[in-house]
């Protein structure tokens, strides 16, 4: 039988795809390559919601745009499964897990995070961090630096950033452009292929195959992306507004409200692109954290499910606890801060999405991201890595434990 003969299954229910984003909530640990992962296995070859090909096609797009890739990938299917309802539950169900779980984590090392055993527990996860930071930054160096060109685009990046402090968004623009320019001189050196590499050669069908129509509601329509830009604005203006009536315009909050919204279309190539930009504003810029805390905050974010980016709600709940005004209680000062991070932070990823996605399915087959996203992601390979850490940050932390008792015993 060839695959045009084999019957369609029904299509998704979305009660059923409800079960799998909620689970996935829980259970998306180990970065993106872990979360893309997972979702990969579940959808494409396990469930056969999707195909491999639609699947890599959707997750071209969300390489390209500022944002956590993996949580834009989950809202890219849920919009193109259940239209735009779908593709806000399963980017939020994506989100709203590791919030509600650092959130808790931020009261308990805001209210405990001075007593010796969570001193000697971030005593070991710390170095983990930074030695799994180093290492990871190696391994996506070898493994996307394929030739000079590349390392020397990495190299520039990596000197302009931390030695000149070029602004971020300048350089990725930059490499942008190189490669764009590249495609065009000297293609062989830039069409490494992103995502394609890893296209399959064959799949049973899919409930959304290879040759399946883009449903209705995927068909871009201009009074559509329209009325969703104004609602995202009205939804931005909305939230700014409530900040400003807690607080003053000038205060913790809406500081935080601006701040965050810059942070989200900067976030191009991971967590760990931005997070340079995130540490400056947060703790040399507006001293909401110290520098400890936030490599404190990094730890938990690793060890919690979700997009890693979710370190944000860690800076938030951190930053308007030491920030609150006189008349709020800390817990609360805390809620609101993380609130409002998350908030700003994933907001615009939904709206490129569901602007974005419309345009992307009519074009399917003639995206040409290659050597842009190849110079991109040469740019953002010493800042960013992919790789599971739990096992690691878990061991230290019980021998940071350890080695702090037995200093403790020692005369």
């Amino acid at each position: 039988m060839t695959a045009i003969e084999v019957p369609r299954e029904a299509p998704i229910p979305f009660r059923e795809a409800l079960r799998f984003w909620l689970k996935l909530g829980f259970i998306s640990f180990g970065g993106p390559a872990g979360q893309i992962a997972v979702m990969h296995q579940e959808l494409v070859e396990r469930r056969r919601w999707i195909s491999e090909r639609r699947f890599l096609h959707a997750l071209n797009y969300c390489m390209l745009l500022p944002g956590p890739e993996a949580q834009q990938l989950a809202t890219y299917i849920g919009w193109l499964m259940h239209r735009t309802w779908g593709g806000i539950v399963a980017g939020g169900l994506f989100v709203l897990p590791a919030l509600a779980i650092l959130t808790a984590l931020s009261w308990a090392y805001s209210t405990y995070g001075d007593t010796e055993l969570v001193t000697a527990l971030f005593f070991g996860v710390k170095p983990a961090v930074v030695v799994v930071v180093a290492f990871a930054a190696y391994r996506i160096g070898k493994r996307v630096l394929h030739n000079g060109t590349l390392f020397t685009i990495a190299l520039a990046a990596f000197v302009a950033l931390f030695e000149f402090n070029v602004p971020f968004p300048l350089i990725i623009v930059s490499a942008a452009l190189i490669g764009f320019l590249g495609d065009r001189m000297a293609p062989e050196r830039f069409r490494t292929g992103g995502a394609h590499e890893i296209a399959a050669t064959a799949h049973a069908p899919a409930i959304i195959d290879d040759d399946t129509p883009a449903p209705a509601h995927a068909q871009f329509r201009w009074p559509h992306a329209l009325l969703t830009l104004v609602i995202g604005l009205l939804l931005w203006l909305g939230g700014m507004a409530a900040l400003v009536l807690l607080q003053t315009p000038s205060g913790t909050l809406p500081t935080m409200g601006l701040f965050f919204t810059k942070a989200a279309f900067l976030t191009f190539g991971g967590a760990y692109a931005v997070l340079p930009y995130v540490y400056q504003g947060a703790v040399s810029q507006y001293r909401w954290l110290t520098p400890r805390q936030m490599i404190d905050g990094l730890a938990l974010g690793e060890t919690t499910p979700g997009p890693l980016i979710m370190v944000v709600a860690f800076v938030g709940y951190v930053g308007a606890w030491t920030h609150a005004v006189p008349s709020t209680s800390l817990p609360v000062a805390g809620l609101f801060g993380g609130l409002c991070a998350t908030y700003f932070t994933f907001l615009p990823s939904f709206l490129l999405i569901l602007v974005g996605a419309p345009i992307v399915e009519g074009t399917r087959g003639n995206l040409k991201f290659s050597a842009p996203l190849t110079s991109i992601t040469a740019a953002v390979a010493l800042f960013r890595f992919k790789v599971g850490i739990i096992p690691v940050v878990l061991a230290s932390a019980v021998v940071g434990i350890a080695l702090s008792f037995w200093r403790t015993m020692m005369p």
